[in-house]
């Protein structure tokens, strides 16, 4: 004891007689060294007496697809620290091939007492799925918000970033670069924020380019996985009828597109310019970086939680949906157009380039997909 005493002690710069002090909750010790001292107590790993641990609020269970998109990884850090500091204890429920379903994990999370589910990219979002499930939720009163997808039939509160405006800044880049031939790759259509994105595009490069409709959702639109391996397919496609810059519907696809690109000999940015979208964690350091419609990771996941909350104390959200915009975010894997020279930046361009605006730890439980959150620290950029 004598020996933990002097280690918490060194590490929160006080004396052992302060440290315990705060362990045996005696009074005389300022709020600011007894905070340093229960930090020293997690950054040393020792546990802390009963009596000095935070009461929980309740459960919140967030419900997501996978973590392999290092997107829905940075969008549940966000939502689990805010409902931490909200007194919360965040439980995160992944859906993996050949593991649980979206409604067992619901049932799961109903099970253990949760206040209140975050659903992220859920079956909501699928115009195919049976909406009644939401509803059944609702009727055993549990209150939930969802993210990433609409639906008119479901009574709830949802939390999109606006795909149509995204589109439209990805092909507005590209347009001022001099491509005229603009490819769309992204997941399958029966997705609300596939069908955003394609009407986004499609009105986007009908006013600029002057395309017909139909010809754009022909020629331009590429359906494949929102995987590497999916972006890779699609970019294929798309540069085989002859596109110089493919818009991704993720960062994940725009990495497939570039290796689509380099395995027909092409080099990214001078042959095809690429653009992805999310802005994952990492996206900056790729080769080349990657220009990408930046997805408001943080002010989603806020505004999820508290509207979740809101519900959870009694005062409901009206049946909206809270729209986020995105911005452009412009790197390396975007250029002119082959054969057409950079135009010059202006004044204000070439004084802040890279960035153009326009608009802990997980254990599982159960081993079935169920995990939950003690303390959180993911690094995610400089």
């Amino acid at each position: 004891m004598t020996t933990r005493l002097a280690d918490i002690a060194a590490q929160a710069g006080v004396s052992e007689a302060t440290v315990s002090r705060v362990l045996n909750g005696k009074p005389g010790v300022a709020a600011t060294t007894r905070q340093s001292v229960l930090a020293a107590l997690d950054v040393l790993g020792y546990e802390r007496p009963v009596r000095l641990r935070q009461r929980s609020e309740g459960l919140v269970g967030l419900i997501t697809p996978e973590l392999e998109n290092p997107i829905f990884p940075a969008l549940a850090q966000v939502i689990g620290q805010a409902l931490t500091r909200q007194g919360y204890t965040p439980v995160l429920a992944t859906q993996t091939p050949g593991g649980s379903t979206e409604d067992e994990l619901t049932e799961m999370l109903v099970d253990r007492g949760v206040a209140g589910i975050i659903y992220v990219s859920g079956l909501h979002a699928d115009t195919t799925a049976d909406m009644q499930r939401y509803e059944r939720l609702r009727a055993q009163g549990v209150p939930f918000v969802l993210v990433d997808g609409f639906s008119s039939q479901v009574q709830a509160p949802f939390i999109s970033p606006d795909d149509r405006a995204a589109m439209s800044l990805a092909v507005t880049h590209l347009v001022s670069l001099g491509h005229t031939r603009i490819g769309l790759a992204l997941g399958p259509k029966r997705f609300v924020p596939v069908q955003r994105k394609i009407e986004g595009f499609v009105r986007t490069v009908q006013e600029q380019l002057g395309l017909g409709a139909e010809t754009v959702e022909k020629e331009l639109v590429q359906h494949s996985l929102y995987t590497l391996e999916g972006g890779q397919a699609a970019a294929s496609a798309l540069i085989g009828r002859d596109c110089t810059a493919v818009v991704c519907a993720s960062d994940m696809m725009a990495l497939g597109a570039i290796r689509a690109a380099r395995q027909l000999g092409l080099d990214v940015p001078k042959d095809v310019s690429v653009v992805g979208f999310d802005d994952s964690p990492l996206i900056a350091f790729t080769d080349p970086p990657l220009t990408t419609v930046r997805k408001p990771v943080p002010a989603m996941g806020q505004a999820a939680v508290r509207t979740l909350l809101e519900e959870i104390g009694g005062t409901p959200a009206p049946h909206s949906e809270f729209v986020f915009m995105p911005e452009l975010v412009v790197r390396g894997s975007t250029a002119s157009a082959p054969g057409r020279a950079r135009p010059p930046l202006t004044p204000r361009a070439a004084a802040a380039p890279g960035r153009m605006r326009v608009g802990s730890t997980w254990g599982m439980i159960g081993g079935r997909g169920l995990f939950w959150q003690t303390s959180c620290l993911w690094v995610t950029r400089p």
